[in-house]
This record gives structure tokens, C-alpha cells and sequence, in this order.
């Protein structure tokens, strides 16, 4: 077991609440980019285990965090996975998984500012699974085997820019500065009694509006990293938003506004705090 943490760009693992340098740990500089420890990520079993004998940097509650996946070379978003989600959007649930990508450039940590780009600014939180391992055409029984470790995402979404068109253009929506904050740990998927079944929620400013497990799911993680293999290699580090549950803003017709503070948790994982200040809104055509 291990979770991967990103402190000031650097791996670390956290033991006990405490976070100790990964590189430090394994006498190996190179591990030091979170990016090459995900790529290396069935080494840092044994490492987490190590960590006893070295010294902590420091207690997690109190260190600030970067994403665990900061240079992902791919962000897979996955809509309508939630059978609840898809009958307050009024929608059928898809045949195969509805996918849109959240450009890189929108990753963010745990605690990032979300800068808001409009009025009709929304929340979806996600789990989130880490690929770990280059592949391509992966069956499904073998899916967990490529998948480094699970996190937590919010999946930003500015649902004006994003229905702006006739069809609907996810990916600009969704990938606005910071849109895609992720943490606060890469938690090893033998962490979990069962990953297929993880509770998660979502409140805004105090109130609680998603509330779900990741069992409901309509397309399992399994199922999501073969079909997503089967047409695109994966490569370790890739990002897969799998989907939110219902409870989203736009179904209730209630936005994010400056100031309101996005709280995010999933159990095993841990949870995203994001505020909400103000943005700038896309250049109009």
C-alpha cells in the first residue's frame, strides 16, 4: 500500500499523516518527479514501507499539495456514468462511455483557487484513476493491473461555454485554469477493501450536494481503462475522470459564485477544498 503525495513538485509518501521524500527514502534522485514515481509505482510499495526508518518532512495537514499527477500527457472526462446523474440531465444512459478530454493545462492541486470564467460555472466530483503503466488494448480482467493508484477530482464545468454549440463541445468547458483540481494523494489500489466501491460527496459552502458511491457507476473503472485502451495507448501518469453522480448545479439551477468554497471528499482518498475568486471569461468569437 502507499499514497503518493506532490509537495513543492516533489514526491513524497505519506506515512501516519506524515509525508517523507521519496527520493531521500530511496536513495534514487530520479524518483523525485511525481511523474517518474507513477511510472515506477510498484516499487513504492516496499519504499512506503521504508519510510519508518527515515526522517519525515513534515505533517500532511500543514504541508501545501500539488496534484499527484502534474504532467499528465492525457485527461480523460467520462459523462453521464451515474445513472441518477443521467435522469437529472434528462438523459439516457450512454451505450458505450460518453468521453471528452480536460486539456492538461487544467490540472490544479487540492487546495488550488478555481478561477471562475463565467456565471454558469458547476461542480461534478469524480473519482479519479491513474494510469501507471504504457498500454494499449487491455481486457478488462486484467484492467486494476495498469492502473497506478485511484485520487479525487472535481471536474469544473462552464456549462454556457459548454452548450454553446449544437452539439454540445465538452472539452473548452471543462478546461479552464485550475478546472481540474486532483488529490490529495495517488492512493494504491490495494489500499482499498474494494475500489470498485468507493463512497464520495461534494458540498458547497457548507451545503451538501452529491452524494454517492462509485459502485454506481454505469461503466465500472475496469471497463473504462479497456475501452479507452482499445483506441487510445495510455501512458503512465494519464488522468481518467470516470463520471459524477447526481446533484450537480445545473440541475438544481444554482451556480458557483466568488467565495463559495468547493469541498470535495471520497472515502479512502481524502478531500479537495477549492475557493472560488474571480476569472476572466473566454475571448468571444
Amino acid at each position: 500500500m502507499f499514497r503518493l503525495l506532490n509537495v513543492s513538485g516533489r514526491s513524497a509518501l505519506e506515512v501516519d499523516g506524515t509525508w517523507f521524500d521519496l527520493a531521500t527514502v530511496a536513495g534514487d534522485e530520479t524518483l523525485a518527479d511525481p511523474m517518474t514515481a507513477i511510472a515506477r509505482s510498484a516499487e513504492l510499495h516496499a519504499l512506503s514501507d521504508h519510510c519508518a526508518g527515515s526522517a519525515p518532512g513534515g505533517d500532511v495537514d500543514t504541508t501545501p499539495l500539488g496534484p499527484p499527477s502534474p504532467r499528465p500527457r492525457q485527461v480523460f472526462g467520462i459523462g453521464v456514468n451515474y445513472a441518477d446523474h443521467a435522469a437529472e440531465s434528462g438523459l439516457e444512459a450512454p451505450p458505450a462511455p460518453l468521453t471528452f478530454t480536460k486539456f492538461p493545462s487544467a490540472v490544479a492541486g487540492p487546495t488550488a483557487d478555481v478561477p471562475l470564467s463565467g456565471e454558469m460555472v458547476d461542480w461534478e466530483v469524480e473519482i479519479v484513476a491513474v494510469i501507471g503503466s504504457r498500454c494499449s488494448r487491455v481486457d478488462r480482467d486484467r484492467a486494476w493491473d495498469v492502473v497506478a493508484g485511484l485520487t479525487l477530482g472535481q471536474d469544473v464545468s462552464d456549462r454556457a461555454v459548454q452548450f454553446t454549440n449544437t452539439p454540445p463541445q465538452f472539452s473548452l468547458g471543462k478546461s479552464f485554469p485550475a478546472y481540474a483540481p486532483i488529490g490529495p494523494a495517488l492512493v494504491s489500489v490495494d489500499s482499498f477493501d474494494d475500489p470498485d466501491d468507493l463512497a464520495l460527496w461534494c458540498d458547497v459552502s457548507g451545503e451538501r450536494m452529491q452524494s454517492a458511491r462509485s459502485s454506481q457507476m454505469i461503466f465500472s473503472i475496469p471497463t473504462l481503462v479497456a475501452y479507452l485502451s482499445s483506441i487510445c495507448t495510455l501512458e503512465p501518469g494519464d488522468l481518467i475522470f470516470t463520471g459524477t453522480p447526481d446533484g450537480v448545479g445545473m440541475a438544481r439551477g444554482r451556480f458557483l459564485a466568488e467565495g463559495d468554497v468547493i469541498e470535495s471528499g471520497a472515502e479512502g482518498i481524502g478531500g479537495l477544498t477549492n475557493r472560488c475568486v474571480a476569472g476572466l471569461g473566454p475571448v468571444s468569437p
